[in-house]
């Protein structure tokens, strides 16, 4: 498991407003994390947003979709079904900008 591999996430349970099912999910967490611990930080992935300042918009498998940097959260690798791909260079940019923006600025 890599930074920014999009990975199927089994997110329930799940309590209150917090995204929920099976989806794909972004991981954020570096790899010295991701290799060394039971343990990684993913950003959830939606079909269903608006154009929030902390959703950074991709398209994966033809379809439009948004990753939801307001709902990240640390999750153990148990919950992963399976690798599903990469973002692309332009989109891991992107990601970076609207975590810096949401996060540290």
């Amino acid at each position: 498991m890599n930074q920014y591999e999009i990975v199927l996430v089994n997110l329930d349970p799940t309590i209150g407003s917090e995204i929920k099912k099976t989806r794909p999910c972004v991981i954020i967490s570096p790899n010295e994390i991701n290799h060394n611990l039971l343990t990684v930080t993913i950003a959830p992935m939606t079909t269903k947003s608006r154009k929030y300042p902390t959703r950074v918009k991709v398209i994966y498998n033809e379809t439009e979709g948004w990753i939801a940097i307001d709902q990240i959260r640390t999750i153990d690798k148990c919950r992963i079904i399976k690798t599903l791909g990469k973002l692309t260079n332009k989109e891991i940019n992107n990601v970076k900008s609207t975590i810096k923006e949401t996060f540290v600025d």
